[in-house]
């Protein structure tokens, strides 16, 4: 493995690695990505056995624009529309695949649909650029694990599996994009993340339809992020504590203390002032940093639903789900 700074000399090596059919952390806005050439099937298949990652499960193409996107997937009104005002960003757009797209079967997972965004790091785009080709950048972790959010978390989890790391500093949004299919005249919020549902909404001038992916089959998501045990540490995750337990760790959040944390065998506030941008930034960092202190569980403190909280709860309710 080479980590390399996000510079000219880091963007080459990483560029050669690509078109060898390797693999390349790759910073985002949101989290760190794994990166392979998308139309290359044996490339992409390297992203799924680096994180272990269920065949079934799609991966995001990550373009360098709308003109690019719209080669490869069909755009109605509302995705054109949420694109324009969301592109480059943290949103993911499922969308119907052309049919002539070159982005590889595997990518899909077999189905009719592609799953594409535009990301905001300078980093990200101009090596999309200099590619030529989308670029498959699922989260670079082992699957089911904490997504990496800095360098030395891809270092940490994949090892020398990734042939190049370019090194752009913690990632500013710190969840994943995101993810809304505009499909059949309907558009459904399949995971959130770093764009709040009341934006997509006032984006669209209506709210989004009903029927997200709790309705869709497990065992064939529509979209990466969907299956119930995700983003997991190894120890257990008990959510919305009322007070801390004898050797747990606390996740907690906002100015008030709960009680019994002075029990706590590691603590962090993901935002001591309750502001959820900071608690998303910092999220997948501390539950690293917790599951690190040993605890066998992890207590967390109750967070709001409201705005980018509904991405918070979301991963942190895949992270406590059962195990299989």
């Amino acid at each position: 493995m080479q980590v390399v700074a996000a510079d000219p000399a880091g963007l080459e090596a990483a560029l050669a690695a690509l078109a060898e059919g390797r693999l390349v952390g790759l910073p985002t806005e949101t989290v760190y990505g794994l990166a392979a050439d998308a139309t290359d099937g044996r490339a992409v298949a390297g992203i799924y056995a680096a994180k272990g990652r269920p065949s079934f499960n799609p991966l995001i193409a990550h373009v360098a624009d709308l003109a690019e996107a719209e080669r490869h997937g069909r755009f109605g009104a509302d995705a054109r529309r949420l694109a324009e005002a969301f592109w480059p960003g943290p949103l993911t757009l499922v969308v119907p695949k052309r049919p002539d797209s070159a982005i590889a079967d595997l990518c899909t997972a077999g189905l009719e649909t592609v799953a594409l965004r535009v990301p905001a790091t300078a980093v990200a785009r101009d090596l999309i650029r200099r590619f030529g080709r989308p670029v498959a950048a699922p989260s670079a972790n082992r699957s089911g694990r904490i997504s990496p959010t800095a360098a030395e978390d891809v270092v940490a989890e994949l090892g020398d599996r990734v042939a190049v790391v370019i090194d752009g500093g913690r990632t500013p949004v710190g969840v994943e994009s995101t993810i809304v299919a505009c499909l059949d005249g309907h558009v459904r919020l399949l995971r959130p993340g770093g764009v709040p549902r009341a934006a997509i909404e006032a984006a669209i001038g209506r709210a989004l339809d009903p029927d997200d992916a709790e309705g869709s089959d497990p065992a064939r998501p529509l979209a990466p992020g969907l299956l119930v045990s995700h983003y997991a540490p190894n120890a257990r995750v008990r959510l919305d504590a009322a007070e801390v337990r004898p050797g747990e760790a606390l996740l907690a959040f906002g100015p008030d203390a709960l009680p019994g944390q002075e029990r706590a065998v590691a603590r962090i506030n993901l935002s001591p002032t309750g502001d959820l941008a900071e608690a998303a930034a910092g999220l997948f960092r501390a539950l690293r940093q917790l599951d690190a202190s040993g605890a066998p569980t992890i207590a967390v403190a109750p967070i709001p639903a409201d705005g980018l909280g509904e991405a918070i709860r979301d991963r942190l309710g895949r992270a406590a789900a059962p195990r299989g």
